[in-house]
Formats: C-alpha cells, sequence, structure tokens
C-alpha cells in the first residue's frame, strides 16, 4: 500500500519510514504541512499517517481540508495529546484513529492494518480466494495449505489485487501503491512481477485485461 506521513520529527520520520517500509508499505514523507496539503491534492494514497503539531499548517486543518474535498482516505492521527476534548476535535474533524506518542511500531502497524481492512469492507485478518490465504500481518501466502515463498513486491502485488477481487487494477495503479516518490521502477517490473506469481501459483489466477491491467476474477466470474 502507498503511505503518506506527515512527520516533522527528523528521528521520528525515520524510525517510521524504515519501519514501515520493512512492513512492505510504500511510504512518502513529508514534513511540512502546507506541503502535505498541496500533495494530498494530487497524489492517491491508500493510508495517511498525520502528525497533529507540523509547521506552516496543522494537522487537524489538513484533515479537514482532505474531508471538505470528499476525500475519504483513511487518517491516522500522531499526537502527545491524550485528553478527551483533543480526541473528540480529531474525530469530529475526520480522523480514523489516534496513536498517542510515545507509541510502539506494532502497534501502529497493527492499527493501520485494521484501518485498511474497514476501508476494503472486510473485518477478517485474512484474505482467502480459491484456496489461497494471505495474511497481511505474518506476511505469509499459502495456497491449499502449502505456504509459497514470495518476494516483499510479489506478496503486494498480490495483496493488493486481492483486496481488489473483481476489479481490474492498471498498471499504473499498481505501480502507484508499491513505489514512493523515491523509487527507481524499470518499465516492466509490474509485468516481471506478475509473471513469477504466476509460476508460484494458479497460472490462471490473474488475468490480463490488455490495454487496461490486471484482475483476479471473483468466483462468480471463474
Amino acid at each position: 500500500m502507498r503511505l503518506l506521513l506527515v512527520e516533522d520529527d527528523e528521528i521520528l520520520g525515520d524510525g517510521l519510514v524504515a519501519g514501515l517500509t520493512m512492513e512492505g508499505y510504500a511510504v512518502d514523507w513529508l514534513t511540512n504541512g502546507r506541503l502535505a496539503d498541496e500533495a494530498l491534492k494530487v497524489n492517491s494514497y491508500d493510508l495517511i499517517v498525520l502528525d497533529w503539531n507540523l509547521p506552516d499548517m496543522d494537522g487537524i486543518s489538513i484533515l479537514k481540508a482532505l474531508r471538505s474535498r470528499k476525500n475519504e482516505t483513511p487518517v491516522m492521527v500522531l499526537t502527545a495529546r491524550d485528553t478527551i476534548p483533543d480526541r473528540v476535535m480529531g474525530l469530529d474533524s475526520g480522523a480514523d484513529d489516534f496513536v498517542i506518542k510515545p507509541f510502539e511500531l506494532d502497534e501502529v502497524c497493527a492499527r493501520l492494518r485494521a484501518l485498511a481492512r474497514r476501508n476494503e469492507g472486510r473485518s477478517a485478518p485474512t484474505i482467502e480466494h480459491r484456496g489461497i490465504v494471505l495474511d497481511p500481518a505474518a506476511h505469509q501466502i499459502t495456497w491449499h495449505g502449502e505456504k509459497i515463498e514470495l518476494s516483499q513486491k510479489e506478496f503486494e502485488i498480490l495483496s493488493f489485487l486481492m483486496s481488489n477481487i473483481g476489479k481490474v487494477v492498471s498498471r499504473a495503479r499498481l505501480e502507484e501503491t508499491l513505489y514512493s516518490w523515491n523509487s527507481d521502477i524499470e518499465s516492466n517490473t509490474v509485468e516481471v512481477h506478475i509473471h513469477y506469481l504466476r509460476k508460484k501459483l494458479d497460472a490462471g489466477l490473474i488475468r490480463t485485461v490488455r490495454g487496461v491491467g490486471y484482475i483476479i476474477d471473483g468466483d462468480d466470474e471463474a
């Protein structure tokens, strides 16, 4: 998933980028509130992690502006403010979750997975389809009970496609989801990963829609 992190503390931001990247997120990191607001006008994200106190434009103002544009991307607010009135203000401004500083990375990641599940309209921690069980927390895939070894990017592509079963996903959308601003992307990177997924799993699982993208068909379309 592609994630925007807005945090002006350099040490905390470095740690979050490293930890979230290891968890498989493509992280874009900004330290300025005004720049974050502008970025959200032109870029699409799956999740947003937003500090409350930021230079030029605070997190709550960014959140209100985001929701006024009818952008429903799940937002987790990071803050040292732990009073009930502060939480009420943040939730009423459109926040989906709060994490109080200091925090543990494991909790942040678990809460982000929960936000992603709710945004996808599912409650189960795993995604199951045609004998495949995908566990986002464990970064594990089994196929008819057998554990399948995937590279990080292969796992991320399969996870995104299985979260959008029955929907065509363009190569550009996959690249947006898998790579941050600073990543170098070869022109055929997605195609190569799809090729290896087909070799490791059912060759017919991922269908190419020529000129459009890729799809994992729903059971009624199999």
